[in-house]
């Protein structure tokens, strides 16, 4: 009998077939994943899809209970994906899904070892990122301005000008992620002391400073810019759409887009990119990689050593006065 398709033409679960300890370990990690790592909603349905995709492959391999999970069926679920063209990316963030799983599973004695550990990845290409030079990044943040002093009619054109000046500037000033520039509250911002309160991946919170352009661009918005786009269902938020409702992730990026291709040279990069060219221009400024790492919210330092790479002429000089065989 063929395997049942849902809607979105993906196999569905055969209940004679589905191990209850399987429905179980699957409802019970995604509820750890929520509750306990505090991953998003978004984060928990990739995990869960991907552990019934595994589920579904043990059961063709015979091996349908949980407690038969080992790593040739970890290995043979992966050539299978690899088989079936699906990209390295895809593949990485899967293997990593099937490790946390399976680590969690050991941990709870689903499993008496956890064959994850020895699971390898594939290794992935990780371009160098694009970012401004300096010199463009000055540009960017100087049109941005000059928008606000351009005689308007429109009192709402000068309030969008004004937020989108703090967009750029916040976005550059803490290289922050464009979810969590979206996320900022008012009483996020600290202008006595110049630092900004951000929520990154995980619900973590960093304090991280803002220059005085940026608590200058901060300022002026709240003082000229939210009072006319504010409404009813503003509440705390920092920054607003039109309407009045918080910012929103897309309409921030068509933001970023549309001022840095205003710009002379017509630079093509999104909120992403400011971030990285300020860890760039960090580093290249003197900065060290662990000031970096705590700036940009990364877990790792080695997720902050790409940008290492992107400045070689810094390291050089570093070398140059440091090694005593220079």
């Amino acid at each position: 009998m063929p395997e049942a398709l849902d809607a979105s033409g993906a196999a569905t679960p055969d209940p004679v077939r589905e191990d209850p300890a399987w429905t179980h370990a699957r409802t019970e990690f995604v509820e750890h994943l929520l509750h306990e790592l505090g991953r998003s909603p978004a984060t928990a349905r990739a995990y869960a899809t991907d552990l019934t995709s595994l589920r579904e492959h043990a059961t063709r391999m015979g091996r349908p209970r949980l407690d038969q999970l080992d790593l040739g069926v970890l290995r043979s679920w992966l050539a299978r994906l690899r088989s079936s063209g699906c990209a390295a990316s895809t593949m990485a963030r899967r293997a990593s899904s099937a490790r946390t799983f399976t680590a969690w599973a050991q941990r709870r004695g689903l499993l008496e070892t956890d064959p994850g550990l020895r699971l390898a990845s594939p290794r992935l290409h990780r371009p160098l990122p694009r970012v401004l030079t300096e010199a463009q990044a000055r540009t960017v943040l100087a049109e941005a301005a000059d928008r606000l002093v351009r005689p308007a009619e429109d009192p709402v054109e000068r309030a969008v000008a004004a937020r989108d000046l703090a967009v750029i500037e916040i976005l550059y000033g803490t290289g922050a992620r464009v979810a969590e520039l979206c996320g900022l509250d008012i009483d996020d911002v600290d202008v006595g002391r110049s630092v900004v309160r951000l929520f990154g991946k995980g619900s973590k919170e960093r304090t991280v400073p803002l220059g005085r352009p940026g608590m200058e661009a901060v300022r002026g918005w709240l003082a000229a810019g939210r009072p006319l786009l504010a409404t009813a269902s503003s509440g705390p938020a920092l920054l607003l759409g039109e309407r009045g409702r918080r910012l929103g992730v897309r309409t921030a990026r068509r933001i970023v887009h549309e001022r840095l291709q205003a710009a002379d040279g017509g630079i093509d990069l999104g909120p992403h990119g400011l971030r990285h060219s300020a860890a760039t221009h960090l580093l290249q400024g003197g900065a060290d990689l662990r000031s970096v790492q705590e700036i940009l919210g990364h877990a790792t330092l080695g997720t902050t050593q790409i940008y290492t790479h992107v400045t070689p002429q810094r390291l050089r000089e570093i070398y140059d006065r440091a090694h005593p065989r220079a």
